[in-house]
Order: C-alpha cells, then structure tokens, then sequence
C-alpha cells in the first residue's frame, strides 16, 4: 500500500488495512511522525464539538491553470463525518455568486444552524442578507486566526497534497473534473483519523478470511482502495 500510494501516511494506511480486517497498531506502520498544531482553545473547541451536527463550514482557495490562470474553489463542508456538501469553480468570485452556492447546496428546509466562515471580504453585505434571510446563523472566526476553522483547512490541505499537487489544471472544466473524481474517493473511499478510520460514506469492514485482497485504482492511479472478494 505504502509503494502504491506515496501519498498515504501511516495513519490512512492502518484505516485501509482495518477495512479489510489487518487490525494494526500505528507504531507497527509508521517511519515518520508529522508535527501537532498547537491545539485551539478549550472554549471554542468546545463549541465546535457541541454543535458538529449543526455546523457546516465554508472557505475559497485558488488553483493556478497551466496558463498562469487564477480559478477559485469554493467548498462547504458537512463537520459530522466531513460531508463536503457542495463545491464549485469560478475565476470571478462575487457575493452574489457565493451566496448562491449556499441556496444550491441547501435548496429546501435543510438549512444548518450554523454557518462557519472567516472574514474575507467576499462575504459582503448581499452575501449576509440571503444567509440570514435562510435562517442560518453566522459564525465569523477571528482575523488571522484559521485554526478557528479547522476542518475546511485540513480539508484544502488535503485537497491540495493528495490530488492538485499532483496534476497540472487547464481550465476550470478540467478542475471541475479531477476534483469530482477525488471528491468520489474521498467521500466513499478514503478513511479519517477523526472518523474512527471509517470514511464518510461508511464502508463495510471485511474479516480476514472474506476471500482475496483486491487493488482498486481510484483518482487515475493516483490513490487506490482495498477490499476483500470472495473466490
């Protein structure tokens, strides 16, 4: 696993090894141990856990195409099992586009609770009228201060280092693309520390005698998933 996907640390290749019924210890797997952030406050921990089930969250990040062209990812993540509810690509961001993307993602009465964001100037006026008039509350991070944030960050990060670190983008078409392809991975496939090294979309845990292991490629190669089939 670890030659197939050079990507992988020793944590997603224990969630891996479980879902075929290989229950490894991480010291069993592990060569190189990465440094911990400095852990938030207590108080907003606290609130971030209380309300996991009502809280989505929401960010931009950008991707430079092959012609130096600037595109911007929008994404609202789900913070129970990290549902990433909606994403969507554009080179002009707007209030009024990035509101829109919140009444996509929530076109009936499924509205969150909570509205997680930081303070770019993106999220104007036009952007906090259509929020409150869904009945959504906005919670707005501190100025410089991401780790507030911590989920859609880890997420872009991830994002970044396991599937456009690795691929050259020519237009927002191509981005829209590779990125479904990976967020078909991620949300089926690739299994989270944070989720008890199940995936969001929970996958069945084969026993060790439930026949041959498989290679899956997923991503064109880039990662792969494993799974047990019967002779």
């Amino acid at each position: 696993m670890s030659v197939a996907n050079p990507l992988w640390g020793a944590p997603h290749i224990v969630g891996e090894l479980r879902k075929i019924g290989i229950d490894l210890a991480k010291s069993t797997v592990e060569k190189y141990m990465g440094r911990r952030r400095k852990p938030p406050s207590l108080t907003w921990r606290a609130f971030l856990n209380n309300h996991v089930r009502d809280i989505v969250a929401i960010d931009f990040f950008v991707v430079s195409t092959v012609r130096n062209r600037i595109l911007f990812v929008f994404l609202i993540l789900a913070h129970e099992r990290r549902r990433i509810l909606h994403f969507n690509v554009t080179a002009n961001p707007t209030a009024e586009w990035t509101a829109q993307q919140i009444v996509e993602a929530f076109p009936w009465d499924d509205a969150p609770r909570y509205l997680l964001r930081d303070r770019d100037g993106i999220y104007g006026a036009y952007f906090r009228r259509r929020v409150k008039n869904m009945g959504i509350e906005q919670v707005v991070i501190a100025a410089r201060s991401p780790w507030q944030n911590p989920y859609i960050e880890r997420l872009i990060g991830t994002i970044r280092r396991e599937c456009l670190d690795h691929v050259i983008v020519f237009n927002d078409r191509h981005l829209k693309r590779v990125l479904s392809c990976y967020l078909t991975y991620y949300h089926r496939w690739r299994t989270h520390q944070s989720l008890d090294m199940d995936s969001p979309e929970r996958r069945p845990v084969h026993s060790a005698d439930g026949g041959r292991v498989t290679e899956v490629s997923e991503v064109g190669g880039l990662h792969h998933h494993y799974e047990r089939a019967a002779a």
